[in-house]
């Protein structure tokens, strides 16, 4: 593996993500392939809960009793049909009164419909129904006297039916129509259509039931408001007759006056009005005859002269005896007699026209005088009613007062009257506004169990419970079981992970160049290449948690790859107390790493050769009384040092970390550690503390080697392989 993470950094705290099993980072895996990853792992638990909800669910659908589902389809129209104009006394609804539909579903689920359905089929005292949907008859409503139920349990019994009739209903409008389904469930077909039908016949019944106590209702409130109106209207009218009578008041009723109020005109109004017109013509003909009275007195020259025929008559005949006067004058002295008597007949006319001048000047001043008179005596006259006028206006106010009374009472008296009219009539020839569309008819199959949509819901339930199981598990499961866990779980960077094999020895595995173990080491030992700026570091230890992780075979293979890379390797055997290194190199452990710790000084006697892997060995000495007193010391420092004069790399085979101070104190002192741990082996929160332990004693860890990895329990995804078919040799790297 070419990529490796940073190192932790000492003093560092390995953290796990806020949700376990699922990886986070800028680098994680897809999270479907992370559930699937899951899903594969735990598939066991998923499977084994999907199989036993799908039995649970076909014996559960075979045990239960079939039930048959009768519908009622009816109609409900907003608007109610009426044979006449007249309105009820329910307000009509709106065309999008939406109100009124959601009302009519909650009047079909009414507890008051569902007693009033079951009163009318019987069901109160009938004991199969009960039995049918399996009411505890223990209750003192359903005590037997004659072998029938006690009527004064009747009540009670009538709450309870009414109560499964609405458990076991189910209404449902058809969208965005006037249609609505009424559908009853029960075990027996026939009891399941009658009640349906029973509940739309019902429901109309109490529609019209309603309409006529709403008509009824309005009926006698109107008609105690017509009595109440009617006492008004004729305390208002004594009242008003009273005071006109005190009044003298005497009016007449107008002409033209409305049906709801009652107009009246005043006598001194109507004779004032009267004298006032008389006045005006009075005084059109006083002014008129005074005129005539002044051009009169200009004599002949006056209009009324001129126009009279008598005057003209005789001007004319002056005028032609004057003519014959002129022509006598021609040839005669006045005093000619035919002349003097022509003289005669002309004076004598002139008298004459004078004297009817006179008597037409007479006549047109007698006129005037007339006239003159006429209008005096209207005008006092209508002085005289102006003055009653107003004093009757005065004494009329209170009179108006009542009068408007009694016209708002009789206006309020007539509208109820007619209300009450047409509510009567209304109420008697409304048409119910609900209808059955489709009665309910026997259904010939069971509505419910559904075996295919049980199971499918069985399935759906067992994947949702072993998803969940599983989900579950992952977070419960504290084990490291892929590559990836390491750096999720742990914090810790991956150096490589390391396949379990079984019935090889490590020391014979790692000899054949082409074995998994080989290979997967390789990995490793180029990605502690780049843990440092150096490459590989040239001290480093390898531990583990607890025993049997792996560590040493760890150890014992870096040793081996970086010695088949040219380098000058030692691996001393840390593990002072369940040493392991002389078994691999045949040899026993009388001298190593406790006498050098003890104080002996000569490396080479402490060192043997391991030819056939290419490094040098050194084993874990004598077993000490306390070893972790020999560590304490300078001599583990001293050694290093010394060892790295004459070799390139010192490798230690750590103890593990949990219970012992002795790792922790190594890896003080070396440049860095290498972590091994075991897949599915070792939980991860004691992993966890390890660490801890080590990150106070300053210790700088490379990275984690995942042991005993089997690819194919993993399901991660990455498809680990080792070896590319060559060759699947099984070692044992228990230790």
């Amino acid at each position: 593996m070419n990529h490796v993470s940073p190192t932790l950094r000492p003093g560092a705290s390995p953290t796990t993500p806020a949700m376990p099993g699922v990886i986070t980072g800028g680098d994680a895996m897809p999270i479907i392939r992370q559930y699937l990853r899951i899903a594969l792992r735990w598939r066991y638990v998923i499977l084994g809960a999907i199989a036993a909800c799908f039995i649970l669910g076909l014996i559960i659908t075979l045990l239960m009793t079939p039930q048959y589902t009768a519908t009622s389809t009816i109609e409900i129209s907003r608007e109610t049909g009426q044979l006449t104009n007249f309105q009820g006394a329910e307000r009509e609804t709106g065309v999008a009164d939406q109100e009124f539909y959601q009302t009519q579903y909650g009047l079909l689920e009414s507890r008051v419909l569902a007693e009033r359905v079951a009163t009318q089929l019987r069901l109160v005292d009938d004991k199969a129904f009960f039995e049918r949907f399996g009411v505890n008859q223990d209750d003192a409503a359903f005590r037997e006297a004659n072998g029938r139920y006690g009527a004064a349990g009747r009540p009670a019994r009538q709450r309870i039916a009414g109560k499964i009739l609405l458990n076991n209903i189910n209404i449902a409008p058809t969208r965005l129509s006037r249609l609505v389904e009424i559908n009853f469930t029960s075990p027996d077909a026939g009891f399941s259509t009658r009640v349906a039908n029973a509940w739309a016949e019902n429901f109309i019944q109490t529609n019209l039931e309603r309409k006529v106590q709403a008509t009824s209702y309005g009926r006698n409130l109107l008609q105690r408001e017509l009595a109440q109106a009617k006492e008004r209207l004729d305390e208002s009218q004594r009242q008003l007759v009273t005071y006109a009578e005190q009044q003298r008041i005497i009016n007449l009723p107008a002409q033209g006056s409305g049906e709801n109020t009652t107009a009246e005109r005043s006598i001194v109004a109507d004779e004032l009005a009267a004298l006032n017109t008389a006045l005006s013509q009075a005084t059109a003909e006083r002014i008129a005859a005074e005129a005539r009275f002044r051009e009169a007195g200009r004599g002949g020259q006056s209009s009324e002269a001129l126009r009279n025929q008598a005057i003209n008559t005789l001007r004319q005949r002056r005028a032609e005896l004057a003519a014959d006067y002129q022509r006598l004058m021609v040839q005669f002295e006045p005093d000619y007699p035919p002349a003097r008597a022509l003289q005669s007949q002309i004076d004598q006319l002139d008298r004459s026209i004078a004297r009817e001048e006179s008597r037409v000047s007479g006549s047109v001043q007698a006129e005037y005088r007339q006239a003159a008179g006429q209008e005096n005596a209207l005008r006092e006259r209508v002085e005289r009613l102006k003055s009653n006028y107003l004093d009757l206006r005065r004494r009329s106010i209170q009179y108006n007062i009542f009068q408007q009374e009694v016209d708002t009472n009789r206006a309020l008296y007539d509208g109820l009257l007619q209300r009450f009219k047409e509510v009567g009539v209304a109420g008697g020839v409304g048409v119910n506004n609900i209808s059955i569309v489709d009665p309910a008819d026997i259904p010939q199959a069971p509505s419910s169990p559904r075996l295919l949509i049980n199971l499918a819901i069985a399935l759906l339930a067992g994947f949702a419970i072993g998803a969940g199981l599983a989900l579950a598990l992952e977070q419960m499961d504290e084990a490291i079981a892929d590559p990836g866990e390491v750096e999720r779980r742990l914090g810790l960077p991956l150096l490589g992970s390391v396949p379990k094999v079984e019935g090889v020895e490590p020391r014979e595995a790692l000899l054949d160049r082409k074995s998994d173990l080989v290979d997967a080491y390789l990995a490793i030992q180029t990605s502690l290449g780049f843990t440092t700026e150096h490459g590989v570091p040239r001290s480093l230890a390898v531990t583990s948690t607890r025993p049997a992780e792996g560590k040493s075979t760890t150890a014992l293979a870096i040793a081996t790859m970086l010695s088949r890379s040219h380098k000058k390797v030692i691996l001393v055997d840390g593990d002072m107390r369940s040493p392991s290194v002389h078994h691999l190199g045949g040899v026993d452990h009388d001298r190593g790493l406790s006498n050098f710790l003890a104080g002996q000084d000569n490396i080479g006697e402490l060192t043997f050769e391991m030819t056939d892997l290419g490094f040098t060995a050194m084993t874990a000495g004598p077993i000490p009384p306390n070893a972790a007193e020999l560590l304490t010391g300078h001599r583990l420092q001293l050694l290093i040092s010394r060892l790295l004069e004459s070799y390139d790399h010192v490798v230690i085979d750590s103890p593990p970390v949990m219970g012992l101070a002795d790792a922790p104190l190594i890896a003080s002192r070396v440049e860095g550690i290498v972590y091994a741990v075991e897949s599915h082996g070792i939980r991860s929160s004691l992993v966890k503390t390890a660490l801890q332990r080590l990150l106070a004693a300053n210790a700088h860890i490379l990275g984690g080697v995942l042991t005993k990895f089997e690819a194919r329990k993993a399901h991660y995804g990455y498809g680990y392989d080792y070896g590319y078919g060559y060759g699947r040799e099984k070692v044992d790297t228990s230790r």
